[in-house]
């Protein structure tokens, strides 16, 4: 009988009359990017080897064998010792070669019953698991720093804009838990698409399933999935799971991204709302006073990234037939770097939104402009009883005078008031300070510092624990 493997390593080689070229070997070779899935492959291989033992396809001393080899590579790979070798192709060949060489027929066995379409796809929703794991942690730090800071500021006002143009004064509490209600949702999304990734597809074989007596649940309990993927074509096939992922983490980007663009535009010295601590800056070659929000504008920049990477698998599956393509191997790099771009944005981010310093007074001074209260006059005259779309006409008419002299419409006498609308008595004045503005939205979801501290407190006991 032939050897699994030849002497340059190839499972297949029995088949083909001339081995494949190297350049083939380079083009088509996954070890060098899929070998961070090699913990996981050992742990899904051990799940599998106790299964086969417990079905009496192999016997105990294979089992015990593949425990005592796997233990060994497992210290390898931790160590950085473990010899990765092209000729082996993937992940899964050279620690199968390795585990053959150090216990004999015992790691020819392991095989049985499963192939490597199954294989790759438990390796790689095993690995995604846990990396969901630690990105629900991180976007638990992010929330938690913001609402700290949020805590700080719950009655430090700022302008509201829409249109990028000044709206209605608000809170700098109540405009970082905005981000907070995103980032809430982010982790909800990885909370919902982790129950879709923890799904056992081994057993499905190469895609039809296999003969062998197997038992999928058991395999499924002992590493810890929900359940098991229902039809084998699909099983092997499928990559819904990972397109899922980089969809969620897309809209994890885009409100990092959002938040950036805020930090950017509020550092300029033309806003001067705030300033990041220096190590989160750099300078200027050449312009020696230069201090660049280098951060936010990267992981606004990397934001592009990570959609790129969501557009590459969708693009990457839409023509597929069923069942497993080698086009498939293309899934893992796109879906490494946006794990590792997400996780190292949340993770920089958490440490930089403490070393905010905000800058009230020019929040406060920026509120005072563009006539920020002017919509609390218009309520204020409904609540006496004009019409509101009389009260808006009117309000227009004051802040069109006021644009014309240069000042605000709190800077307006009781009777200038009064000549827009004889329903304005002397206590308008309390309605058109900025205090007095935000303190009147005061109900669930309302920028009042109340309502801001009641939010703070809500949203800090959905915070997973540290």
């Amino acid at each position: 009988m032939t050897s699994q493997f030849s002497k340059k390593g190839e499972a297949w080689s029995a088949r083909f009359s001339e081995p494949v070229s190297d350049l083939v070997k380079r083009y088509t070779a996954s070890v060098f990017f899929d070998k961070r899935l090699a913990l996981f492959d050992i742990e899904g291989s051990l799940a599998h080897a106790d299964m086969l033992a417990a079905q009496g396809i192999i016997g105990a001393q294979d089992l015990a064998d593949i425990q005592r080899g796997m233990t060994q590579i497992r210290g390898e790979i931790e160590r950085g010792e473990f010899d990765w070798q092209l000729d082996l192709e993937d992940v899964h060949l050279n620690i199968e070669a390795r585990l053959t060489s150090l216990i004999g027929d015992a790691g020819k066995r392991l095989h049985t019953g499963r192939s490597r379409n199954d294989q790759v796809a438990t390796d790689i929703r095993l690995w995604l698991r846990s990396e969901i794991d630690q990105i629900g942690a991180l976007l638990g730090n992010l929330r938690r720093a913001l609402l700290d800071l949020a805590a700080q500021h719950s009655a430090t006002i700022l302008p509201g804009f829409t249109h990028l143009q000044v709206a209605q004064p608000v809170t700098f509490g109540h405009h970082l838990l905005a981000y907070v209600e995103m980032f809430s949702r982010d982790a909800e999304r990885m909370v919902d698409l982790r129950r879709r990734v923890n799904r056992l597809p081994l057993g499905a074989a190469a895609l039809a399933g296999t003969s062998y007596p197997i038992d999928r649940e058991r395999v499924a309990k002992t590493l810890g999935f929900d359940e098991v993927c229902s039809n084998s074509l699909d099983a092997v096939s499928d990559r819904d799971f990972a397109i899922e992922f980089c969809a969620a983490a897309a809209l994890v980007m885009t409100h990092v991204s959002r938040f950036s663009e805020e930090l950017v535009l509020w550092m300029s010295p033309r806003v001067g709302f705030i300033d990041l601590a220096d190590r989160f800056c750099t300078g200027s070659s050449i312009m020696p006073q230069k201090k660049n929000p280098d951060v936010p504008e990267l992981a606004r920049g990397k934001t592009g990234r990570v959609n790129g990477h969501l557009i590459a698998l969708l693009t990457l599956m839409k023509g597929q037939p069923l069942a497993y393509n080698k086009d498939n191997q293309e899934d893992k790099e796109p879906l490494f770097d946006t794990v590792d771009t997400v996780v190292d944005t949340l993770r920089i981010f958490a440490d930089m939104v403490p070393g905010i310093s905000v800058r009230a007074e020019a929040m406060r001074n920026a509120a005072l402009q563009g006539f920020s209260t002017a919509t609390d006059l218009a309520d204020y005259l409904v609540k006496k009883g004009l019409p509101f779309r009389d009260a808006h006409e009117a309000v227009a008419h004051a802040v069109r005078i006021c644009s014309d002299r240069g000042i605000d419409l709190a800077d307006l006498s009781l009777a200038e008031l009064q000549a827009f609308s004889p329903l304005v008595t002397d206590d308008v004045f309390g309605f058109l300070t900025l205090e007095g503005s935000v303190a009147s939205r005061n109900h669930i979801g309302g920028t009042a510092p109340a309502q801001v501290e009641r939010a703070i407190a809500a949203a800090r006991a959905k915070l997973p624990p540290q």
